[in-house]
């Protein structure tokens, strides 16, 4: 709930806070000492459009800081250029994400467009929460996201389908010439190093026998290095060692003498084989410039030209089973459709029927609520028609949208019935009402008294701006706006009333000439309202919970 607002420098609030308590708070004062104002900054702190001549002469901005339960914190600047900075629990944030969270924290009716009422889809979830359709409403969004993957999957592979059907000859032809080539992996590497040999045979074996005769004739040196190393053995016979590296030598010169010999043998001039090398070289060239780079890149090429083909084969198989669940699919979202219709049908007449009964009882003699469905072409996830609250102001007027009719006092009255109705399905909880006392007055005025006070019970807080005292004796927490001076400047202030105090502002509201007049009658409307108020503790609320006494 909201527990404390503060606004600085906002057109005739120089710096105001005011305390707000759970249950009924009402806002009073004389005209123009800046009710409507305040609302004019929670309005703002709500997201609403913001200009710069809303800043108090002689002030560089406005600011307007909220306080909700005790954890969340709202604050938004105004400079004198229009301007405006954002922060939520001290973090930096946009307009938007404040209109997004405000949205869950706060319903505002009277001449500002935040209420949630008068938006499609609220009007909806908040049916379907009267109905007790939550069950229904899941199946619903349940049934069609599995319709809706259902029909993606069947037009992803019918395209995919179509798609290989038109490409059917060149993928066929992908896996024959590559089939037909058969290329290994590892093979052009083998194929380069062979070419290489063959295109330079001559110069190989010349250079292969050159070697063998070169290290054979090292044989006798190695001869003679024994006969040495053994001359020096008899004398130094540390130098032993010595016989394991010569005896090494020897037998690796004559092992490379053998294989040079090899070598050698092997390397014959072939031309004939040389183009077939190169032949075949080319081949696979062109099959990597087309399918490659690498081998292995064109036989995963081959193999997945190979399983398109395959769904030629298999994809009508698939979309006959696909088309057969896809249908079983469709049959249940239309009956968890047709099973949402029939809650929202028999609610919907209900709430219209307990709505218009409060209308009367709140000045709308003439008024009458509906809450129609408008059926959708195509049903989606959140049911097959779209909700819609419909209101009739005057008789022998065509009803219409709620969004459509003209805000004020009317306005806010059928908000007020819809809100008393709604109560226990709403999950705003802080409400504002800004004009509900326009154009009434009288019985109509405790009516609408008595209605607030039923909205603010329990875990719901509700702050009004009121002339009536018909309704100000209801409040558990009374607020009074005094305007005055501050350096030479209009300045508007706020101060809770209890007692004497309060007793003396609903007698201001009677307007009564003699004062003392005034006072008793002020007196006793309260004494009314407390004993009414204790009326309704001694039962349970609709919501479960005992009213305060005020």
């Amino acid at each position: 709930m909201l527990t404390e607002l503060r606004v600085r420098d906002l057109a005739v609030i120089a710096d105001v806070t005011l305390p707000l308590q759970p249950g009924l708070n009402v806002l009073t004062g004389e005209t123009g000492a800046g009710k409507s104002m305040l609302v004019d900054a929670l309005a703002l702190l709500l997201g609403e459009r913001a200009s710069a001549d809303i800043v108090r002469p002689g002030a560089e901005k406005t600011v307007i800081e909220a306080l909700f339960g005790d954890d969340t914190v709202l604050k938004r600047e105004v400079t004198r250029e229009g301007r405006s900075r954002v922060w939520i629990n001290g973090s930096p944030a946009t307009v938007g994400m404040l209109a997004e969270i405000g949205a869950t924290l706060v319903d505002l009716h009277g001449q500002h467009e935040t209420q949630s009422l008068l938006k499609a889809d609220a009007q909806r979830d908040m049916l379907d929460a009267y109905a007790g359709a939550q069950v229904e409403r899941v199946a619903v969004r349940d049934a069609h996201q599995r319709l809706r993957d259902l029909e993606q999957r069947e037009a992803e592979l019918a395209n995919r389908q179509d798609e290989v059907r038109r490409k059917a000859d060149y993928l066929r032809h992908v896996v024959q010439e590559i089939e037909k080539a058969a290329p290994k992996v590892g093979e052009d590497d083998a194929l380069e190093t062979e070419a290489k040999r063959l295109a330079h045979a001559d110069e190989l074996g010349r250079l292969a026998r050159e070697l063998e005769t070169t290290v054979d004739a090292t044989g006798s040196s190695l001869s003679r290095a024994h006969k040495i190393l053994a001359g020096l053995v008899k004398v130094d016979a540390s130098v032993a060692k010595w016989q394991e590296l010569l005896d090494a030598a020897s037998a690796n010169a004559q092992e490379l003498v053998e294989v040079a010999r090899d070598y050698a043998s092997q390397i014959e001039s072939d031309p004939a084989r040389l183009a077939a090398v190169e032949q075949r070289r080319d081949l696979l060239f062109r099959l990597q410039q087309k399918y490659g780079p690498s081998i292995p890149d064109i036989l995963a090429t081959r193999d997945s030209s190979a399983r398109e083909l395959e769904l030629l084969d298999t994809a009508d198989l698939d979309l006959s089973n696909l088309a057969e669940t896809r249908a079983k699919a469709a049959t249940e979202f239309g009956q968890a459709c047709a099973a949402l219709t029939t809650k929202r049908t028999a609610a919907a007449k209900n709430l219209s029927q307990a709505v218009n009964e409060l209308l009367p009882a709140l000045g709308m003699a003439d008024g009458r609520f509906d809450a129609s469905f408008s059926p959708l072409l195509s049903p989606k996830g959140d049911g097959a028609e779209a909700v819609v609250f419909q209101v009739t102001l005057n008789v022998g007027m065509e009803a219409r949208p709620l969004a459509r009719v003209a805000s004020g006092g009317e306005l806010s009255r059928l908000m007020l019935a819809l809100k008393v109705v709604l109560s226990a399905h709403d999950a705003v909880p802080t409400l504002v009402f800004d004009e509900v006392d326009q154009g009434i007055g009288g019985e109509v005025g405790v009516r609408v008294g008595e209605a607030l006070a039923r909205v603010a019970d329990g875990d719901r807080q509700a702050l009004v701006i009121t002339h009536l005292p018909q309704i100000a004796v209801y409040a558990d927490h009374h607020l009074v706006v005094a305007k005055g001076k501050k350096s030479g400047v209009a300045t508007s202030d706020v101060e809770v009333v209890e007692g004497e105090g309060r007793v003396k502002e609903i007698a201001r509201m009677l307007g009564d000439a003699d004062m003392e007049t005034a006072l008793r009658h002020a007196a006793e409307l309260l004494r009314t309202a407390s004993a009414k108020s204790a009326s309704r503790s001694a039962a349970p609320s609709p919501r479960g919970s005992a009213r305060r006494s005020r």
